[in-house]
């Protein structure tokens, strides 16, 4: 029994020390910007804390926002908004590796603190850090690998730290900041488009600004202590630059291109029909349950998640959910009297919709537009086929 605490001593001890150590007066506290990646998850940068103490040989890198996928119902709760995120870190040299290999810009700005505030901040992300502090309820607008840089040196120094305005500071809806990052023509955006309600559409305050991390890079680098009136970082350096690639063409595979083609097809097929007086009630079928389908899916987003920016979502208006509960009249020769009324609804709140849109209630996906003057026409075509065949 003796010699198996005397084993847990020598083994956990260094592991206790080291969770106290005392920086020297040569440690640095910086914070690292990282650039934009190419897939959607990663298109809007990072940003992380760089502890560096050549005295206690010491460079790590802590972050936050890491996925925890062996969480139990990970997807399930992914989708409810209801997922713990972690703390990460990692050794600097690790750190710089996988971006380097991912070819992604990572810059650094050091900040001035004195030594009891480089301490404080640093022991705060050591107890953050422990297993039962390191798990967070991540929001993408509010409470994120950005914004938590911010939030933390705000503690460590007791908000002592003042943030102006950088000189390429604009007002801007949380909407068009993401539209910085992500093209409005690619499929990432129109997803977002299409899941984020209007709540995005208000103007984001200065500080709100900085849930992006080229945001946090803006501010801090005029950032000042407000006793003393100085900087708050002291250097800044690019420790790697992304080297340019070849952009590649996607115009013919993104959602205009692609969405606009199928509303042609639609289009089309609705000219024909009118023609030759028939209905192709396959079309019908299909658009009733695809439209059906994505106002549920928007309404479960809405109601039954905790994602603060999927409320108020006016996509309804064209993803309207009780579309699926309509197939069985679209599939019949005839139908109920009062189905034509259901299209005529369904134009007017798609004229609403555009009223919407053009006095900024909420902004849509520009991929949609031609979905959007397809359904109209083929609704409008429904309307009158119904009153001529009763």
């Amino acid at each position: 029994m003796i010699k198996h605490l005397l084993f847990l001593f020598l083994v956990c001890s260094p592991l206790a020390f080291s969770q106290q150590i005392t920086l020297s007066e040569t440690a640095e506290i910086s914070i690292l910007t990282v650039g934009p990646g190419n897939s959607l998850n990663d298109a809007f940068g990072h940003s992380a804390f760089r502890v560096k103490d050549p005295n206690n040989k010491l460079d790590v890198v802590y972050g936050y926002g890491e996925y925890d996928f062996d969480t139990p119902n990970f997807y399930l709760k992914f989708a409810q908004g209801k997922l713990n995120y972690l703390m990460s870190k990692d050794k600097f040299s690790k750190f710089y590796q996988v971006y380097v290999y991912y070819n992604r810009t990572v810059k650094e700005q050091v900040l001035d603190l004195s030594q009891i505030e480089k301490q404080q901040l640093y022991d705060y992300l050591i107890s953050n850090y422990k297993p039962e502090n390191r798990g967070y309820l991540y929001e993408f607008f509010f409470d994120n690998c950005a914004t938590r840089i911010k939030d933390v040196v705000n503690i460590s120094t007791h908000k002592n730290i003042e943030f102006d305005l950088p000189k390429d500071y604009t007002e801007k809806t949380f909407r068009n900041l993401i539209y910085d990052n992500v093209d409005k023509n690619t499929w990432g955006s129109l997803g977002i488009d299409i899941a984020l309600g209007s709540v995005i559409d208000r103007k984001a305050t200065a500080e709100e600004q900085m849930f992006l991390p080229e945001n946090i890079y803006k501010f801090f680098e005029v950032a000042k202590h407000k006793i003393t009136g100085k900087s708050l970082v002291k250097q800044k350096h690019v420790i790697y630059e992304k080297k340019p690639t070849r952009a590649s063409n996607s115009l013919f595979t993104s959602p205009l291109s692609i969405i606009g083609i199928i509303s042609l097809l639609i289009l089309f097929i609705t000219y024909k029909d009118f023609k030759n007086n028939k209905r192709s009630k396959w079309l019908d079928a299909s658009l009733f349950i695809i439209t059906g389908l994505i106002g549920i899916f928007i309404l479960l987003l809405w109601f039954a998640t905790d994602h603060t920016g999927t409320h108020q979502n006016y996509n309804l208006l064209w993803g309207f959910a009780l579309n699926l509960f309509m197939v069985g009249q679209v599939v019949k020769e005839k139908v109920k009297n009062w189905f034509a009324k259901y299209l005529k609804f369904l134009v007017i709140i798609l004229c609403l919709l555009t009223l919407h849109w053009f006095i900024g209630v909420q902004v849509f996906a520009i991929g949609l537009i031609p979905l959007l003057i397809a359904l109209l026409v083929r609704y409008i075509f429904l309307i009158k086929y119904y009153s001529v065949n009763r």
